[in-house]
C-alpha cells in the first residue's frame, strides 16, 4: 500500500475506534480540492500545520488532520484484522477502484470502498436496482425481473442489500447464474462471503448499521451502474432522496416502473423515464429520452 493511500484511509475512517473522528464526506471534499493547488512540501519534512494554515484551515482544523495521520500503527493493526476476515480496502486512487464512479461523483466519490468478495467483478457491465422495502407484487416482479434480465443479458447486478426491491433482484439474478454486488450499509466482516458476489461498504468494514451509512451508499449504488432502474418509490424516504440525487446530478440514466405511483410521475417529470417488464428485454438499448429540469 501506498502511502497517499495509507493517507486516504487515516483520513476517512474510524480504524475500529468508535472515538475516533475521521473527516466526513464533505469535509475530504474540501480538503481535496483546497491541496490540488498546493506545493508539495520538500520530501525531506513532514507535512506542518502551517502547510494547512495556508489553505484557510484554522490551526485547531489543520491539527486534526495531521493527527489522523498519524495513527500509522493503529492502521496496520485494523488492516491486519480486515484481512483476517477477508476485507481489504479500495482507496480512491487505489487500482481497482471503480473508475466509472469516481467520475460519476467526483470528489463526493468515497475516500476508500471496504470490499469482501472477488473485486473483479467490478470490472463487468453493471446496472443498479433500488426500491421501497416494503413491495407490492407487481413491483417485486419487476425488481426479480431486472435481476434475472442483468443476468441473462452479461450485467452484474448492483443494490444495497436491504429488504424488499433490493434483496428480491440479488436473488433472481444469482438464481440466473449473474453476479452481484450489494453495497451494505451494516458491518462488512459480518457477510458471509458467497459466489459471484462483492459486498461493498464506506466507512470501515466494522462500521455498524445506521440511517445515515443507508442514505450515504445510495449514491454508490446509482454510480456504479450504467443504469439505475427504481422498483417503487414513495414521495420521500431513501429510494426517493437518492433517485433525485442522481438525476440532479445525472450520475446514471433512470428507468422507473410504470406502477401509476404519484413518485413515479415525479420521477419522470425530472428525468426518468417510465417502463414496464417488455422493456426489459433488451437493457442495452434502454435509454431516456426526457431531459432533466435540473
Amino acid at each position: 500500500m501506498t502511502a497517499r493511500e495509507q493517507g486516504f484511509l487515516l483520513l476517512t475512517s474510524r480504524l475500529g475506534d468508535p472515538e475516533r473522528k475521521p473527516l466526513t464526506v464533505a469535509q475530504f471534499r474540501t480538503l481535496a480540492k483546497r491541496v490540488q493547488g498546493m506545493a508539495a512540501p520538500e520530501e525531506t519534512r513532514m507535512l506542518r500545520p502551517a502547510d494547512l494554515m495556508a489553505l484557510g484551515y484554522s490551526e485547531a482544523d489543520a491539527g486534526h488532520i495531521l493527527h489522523l495521520l498519524c495513527d500509522k500503527e493503529l492502521l496496520e493493526y485494523y488492516l491486519h484484522t480486515g484481512r483476517k476476515s477477508g476485507c481489504f480496502p479500495l482507496t480512491r486512487i487505489s487500482q481497482g477502484y471503480p473508475a466509472a464512479m469516481r467520475l460519476a461523483l467526483g470528489l463526493d466519490s468515497p475516500g476508500c470502498l471496504w470490499a469482501k468478495g472477488d473485486v473483479g467483478i467490478l470490472e463487468q457491465p453493471k446496472v443498479a436496482l433500488v426500491g421501497s422495502r416494503d413491495l407490492r407484487e407487481e413491483n417485486r416482479a419487476f425488481a426479480r425481473e431486472v435481476g434475472r434480465q442483468a443476468a441473462l443479458q452479461g450485467y452484474t447486478l448492483v443494490s444495497g442489500n436491504a429488504r424488499g426491491a433490493d434483496m428480491a433482484a440479488q436473488l433472481s439474478c444469482l438464481e440466473a447464474g449473474g453476479s452481484v454486488i450489494s453495497v451494505v450499509a451494516d458491518r462488512l466482516d459480518g457477510h458471509q462471503e458467497k459466489d459471484r458476489v462483492l459486498y461493498l461498504s464506506e466507512e470501515g468494514f466494522d462500521t455498524a448499521f445506521s440511517s445515515i451509512r443507508a442514505l450515504s451508499r445510495n449514491r454508490v449504488i446509482h454510480a456504479l451502474g450504467e443504469k439505475t432502474f427504481v422498483a417503487q418509490s414513495r414521495l420521500q424516504g431513501g429510494t426517493w432522496d437518492g433517485t433525485v440525487r442522481n438525476l440532479q446530478q445525472r450520475y446514471s440514466s433512470v428507468f422507473c416502473f410504470h406502477d401509476g405511483s404519484a413518485a413515479m410521475q415525479e420521477l419522470e417529470q425530472m428525468g426518468a423515464r417510465l417502463i414496464g417488464m417488455e422493456d426489459l428485454k433488451n437493457l442495452k438499448n434502454l435509454h431516456t429520452a426526457q431531459t432533466a429540469i435540473y
